[in-house]
């Protein structure tokens, strides 16, 4: 059995050498010809694209997937010793034999050339030749791996004189990798069967860096908008959509590490949204939270809740204040809510009442950080979302006051430099982009949750600082680094390290004195990429027009609203900061959130148009004659009165009903009146009548929904034919009498025709002589004469209109 072993054993270790050999030599081939080709042209891109290092992908022949969880130091200077730790997972279907852990300086101890040869480095996956042969030392043992097995490894350390780096050098960076070697069943032998690649910046002596990277970092104080326009009706206690702030303010929350972290870092650019602070401030006191289901509600005792984040709020704010007047810091105001630029720029157009809100923005969140935090904030910096910006966006950022915008590099045209040139760009439309980097910024786009990546993420800012200072050392030049906004408190603490651990070979400034740097001769051209290169995927997360579209009629009902209330002040405010913030950021990485909160908005601001209102007509009103008296109701139900309001009754058959001029009309608070409208009527049937407030000045609009209703107008009343009818019945029954009374005296003689007529039952002395001229007819009714009774024309409940 043992013979037919070794005839096979070894063609299959030629065969699954020559798999190795053939891939290592297709890698090199790769790296060597690409190297070549730049070296060949003079031009290596200043950007490389992000790339996870210490993470390599899984296939058959490598079968170990490895994390670097820690490399310290992170930046290495000579007298060092170097210690690496991990974990190594077996995520292949076949048993690892005596596995082991390694460690290898890529190329032979040759340092990366630049920006470019890292980010092509850290980009493979299989080991390949350019990695170098793993060093003798140091070397870890892990013992066998089952399928789906891991372990974590700790390599001993390793004094930085061990590692051979090139002494002609000085500072540079390397390929930093860590390979794994194990055999299986099939075959023993030891081979390599996964690496993990990181990078390893040394720094040996400051004279290599005469002139330091000076670095611009944005701090961003951001979140979702929680105050609502909605108080509570008793006391006018303030109320927030939930209470999730007072978490992210506490210590151990996100923004209350944010403002921890920061207060370390030297000359930091606070970004910060002044909604924030207004519910910050707005927490320092007592507050309401809406209960669940019920947004869109007026607050009550009932549908809100006690907030609890009175004191971290307090602490918080007055932390901030005392943060930001730290010597070298800068606070720049963004506008008011931080309006989504690119949502606005892309889907915004043709809505005036947008327009309006963004108008008030800038002023609003200058006036509002000025005035939370006292200090002089810088107002003219706008941020579209990620940097991202096309012609569209530069100019709404314009309209905004925006003279210099922060832009990822990935947006603007690309002068192919064998360099990073200065941050600050002059751009054709007459304001200054200032570019963040974009490589670095996507090292903390995402939550850095593990280890692992809080080590990648480290290392590759201080391997790329570091690569780009040496491009010219001798020329001091700037980097701008922009996080993103919803910043976690995990990847800030890896900013905050990375940065102070550079420090060798940059200085941090504020981003003043990046904008305030000459830009670089050869970016004087620089442009903005069109809008058809404009990220899908951003575009996908925008606010739609209808969105927008709901914003800009709250602002149209708000501006109707202020036009009567005697007091604007308490409806502007609120609603002014709602719907900056209706049209915020923060609602990218929350569609739904940003839904739910303009609903609310949208609905009380027609609770409160509608408290106004003419209450609507239930009965058909009839108008009994040619005249009446027609009355229309208005009720207020605001907690103000309202003034500079009339209100108009027209008539749909003007010709055959006609009613007096609009009456002007002022309402204390919860105050109903009715008013009175004469109407004339020329014609007999319905009539439909439309009762409709306007608003006074020199522009009316209409106000509210109008109330429609019908008058049935009848010229001769009903009650007049009944007396009618009973005069004619009376004038027979007389005629039917005086026939009797002729027919009982039948034979007797003739009274003389020209001798008067004589009631015969009247009594002696007692009748009288009628002319024959006159009738029952021609005596006065009680009815007649020119001034008859006045009718009741009191208002009633459905307005029926009275007899005058």
């Amino acid at each position: 059995m043992g013979e037919p072993a070794r005839h096979t054993e070894g063609p299959r270790r030629s065969e699954l050498a020559s798999r190795r050999l053939t891939r290592a030599l297709r890698s090199t081939a790769v790296v060597v010809g690409t190297l070549a080709l730049l070296g060949a042209t003079g031009v290596v891109p200043a950007l490389a694209a992000p790339a996870q290092p210490g993470l390599a992908a899984v296939s058959p022949d490598f079968p170990v997937t490895v994390t670097i969880s820690s490399v310290q130091p992170p930046a290495p200077t000579a007298g060092d010793s170097l210690q690496i730790s991990g974990t190594v997972t077996n995520s292949g279907s076949t048993p690892l034999k005596a596995a082991q852990v390694g460690l290898s300086l890529g190329r032979g101890s040759t340092p990366l050339a630049n920006r470019y040869a890292i980010g092509t480095m850290l980009a493979r996956t299989d080991p390949a030749s350019a990695d170098g042969k793993p060093l003798a030392a140091p070397v870890s043992p892990v013992g066998d791996l089952a399928p789906g097995a891991s372990t974590a490894f700790h390599l001993p350390p390793v004094a930085i004189s061990d590692l051979k780096l090139d002494p002609s050098e000085g500072s540079a960076v390397y390929e930093l990798a860590v390979q794994v070697q194990a055999g299986t069943n099939d075959d023993p032998a030891s081979h390599e069967v996964g690496i993990a690649r990181s990078v390893l910046p040394y720094f040996s002596d400051p004279k290599d860096v005469p002139q330091k990277t000076q670095v611009a970092t944005v701090w961003p104080l951001t979140h979702q908008a929680e105050l609502v326009t909605q108080t509570l009706d008793t006391d006018q206690s303030p109320v927030l959509r939930d209470d999730s702030l007072a978490t992210d303010l506490a210590p151990n929350g996100r923004l209350g590490q944010l403002l921890s972290l920061g207060e370390q870092i030297p000359s930091l650019t606070w970004v910060i949204d002044p909604a924030l602070l207004d519910a910050v401030t707005a927490m320092t006191k007592p507050y309401r939270v809406q209960l669940p289901g019920h947004s869109g509600e007026p607050a009550h005792s009932d549908n809100t809740v006690a907030g609890t984040g009175t004191a971290v709020a307090t602490h918080w704010l007055d932390e901030l204040r005392h943060a930001v007047t730290q010597k070298g810091d800068e606070v720049v105001a963004l506008p008011y809510g931080d309006p989504d630029l690119a949502s606005i720029a892309h889907n915004g157009s043709g809505l005036s009442g947008l327009s309006t809100v963004l108008g008030k923005a800038q002023v609003a969140g200058q006036v509002t950080v000025e005035g939370r935090l006292m200090v002089d904030p810088v107002g003219d910096i706008a941020w579209p979302y990620q940097g991202a910006l096309d012609p569209q966006t530069a100019q709404v950022a314009q309209q905004l006051g925006g003279s210099k915008i922060i832009v990822s590099s990935a947006s603007v045209s690309d002068p192919q430099l064998s360099y990073t040139p200065n941050a600050a760009r002059p751009l054709p439309n007459g304001q200054t982009a200032l570019v963040a980097d974009s490589t670095i910024a996507d090292l903390f786009a995402n939550d850095l949750a593990t280890p692992e990546a809080r080590s990648a993420a480290e290392q590759r800012f201080l391997a790329e600082t570091l690569a780009m200072t040496r491009q010219q050392p001798s020329t001091q030049r700037t980097l701008l680094v922009m996080p993103p906004r919803n910043l976690t408190a995990q990847s800030a603490q890896t900013l905050q390290d990375a940065l102070l651990k550079s420090g060798q070979w940059t200085n941090p400034v504020t981003l003043d004195t990046v904008a305030g740097t000459p830009a670089d001769p050869a970016t004087a051209d620089t442009t903005v990429q069109p809008a058809d290169a404009y990220p899908a995927a951003l575009r996908a997360g925008e606010l739609p027009s209808s969105n927008l579209g709901q914003v800009a009629d709250v602002q149209g009902q708000m501006d109707l609203l202020l036009q009567i209330l005697t007091n604007p002040g308490r409806v502007s405010s609120p609603f002014s900061a709602a719907m900056m913030s209706s049209v915020s950021t923060s609602w990218r990485t929350d569609a739904k959130a940003g839904d739910d909160y303009r609903t609310n908005v949208s609905k009380n601001m027609g609770q409160l148009v509608n408290a106004v209102s003419i209450p609507k007509k239930s009965n058909k009103i009839t108008l009994a004659g040619n005249e009446g008296v027609l009355q229309v109701s208005v009720k207020n139900d605001l907690t103000q009165p309202v003034i500079n309001l009339e209100l108009r009754l027209t008539s749909n058959q003007p010709y055959r009903v006609s009613v007096s001029k609009p009456q002007n009309i002022s309402l204390s608070s919860a105050q109903s009146v009715s008013a009175k409208f004469l109407a004339q009527a020329q014609g007999n049937g319905v009539v439909q009548m439309t009762a409709q407030l306007y608003t006074v000045g020199p522009n009316p609009q209409p106000y509210g929904e109008p109330v429609k209703f019908s008058v049935e107008v009848s010229q001769v009343p009903n009650g007049v034919w009944w007396v009618v009818g009973a005069g004619v019945l009376l004038v027979l029954l007389a005629g039917l009498r005086f026939f009797l009374q002729r027919r009982k005296r039948k034979g007797e003689p003739d009274d003389d025709p020209d001798a008067p007529l004589v009631d015969p039952d009247a009594p002696d002395g007692a009748g009288e002589a009628l002319d024959a001229e006159d009738g029952p007819d021609s005596r006065p009714s009680a009815g007649s004469g020119t001034n008859p009774p006045e009718s009741d024309s009191r208002p009633t409940p459905e307005g029926t209109a009275a007899h005058p």
